[in-house]
């Protein structure tokens, strides 16, 4: 089955930049979508950005402007500039990869998570 594993969190001070990296494994088709989610403690998970295997991308509005989100296709592999981070960017940052299961449904897989902390 589908395996990813993210590198490139770590701890930054207000400002500064980071970026991640999440490779894909264990599929012989490319992924219909991959993307980035964070979760802080005690707070929801929540998308941060996405893009799909054709290049169209989502952002959260709280990222806009300074993150961007990039896809090899040929590699699985996505990655998350982060420009200008701010406190309030300090999460648990998860890769997600969606692949169509038959049809129009879709399974996602994800990562173990990578640290990201931000500090004031």
């Amino acid at each position: 089955q589908v395996q990813l594993v993210e590198s490139g969190g770590g701890l930054v001070q207000a400002g500064g930049s980071l970026r991640l990296s999440c490779a894909a494994s264990g599929s012989i088709f490319s992924a219909n979508a991959m993307g980035w989610y964070r979760q802080a403690p005690g707070k929801q998970r929540e998308l941060v950005a996405r893009i799909t295997s054709g290049g169209r991308t989502n952002y959260a509005d709280s990222v806009k402007g300074r993150f961007t989100i990039s896809r090899d296709n040929a590699k699985n592999t996505v990655y998350l500039q982060m420009n200008s981070l701010k406190p309030e960017d300090t999460a648990v940052y998860y890769c997600n990869a969606e692949y169509f299961s038959g049809g129009l449904h879709t399974q996602n897989y994800w990562g173990q998570g990578t640290q990201v902390t931000v500090s004031s």
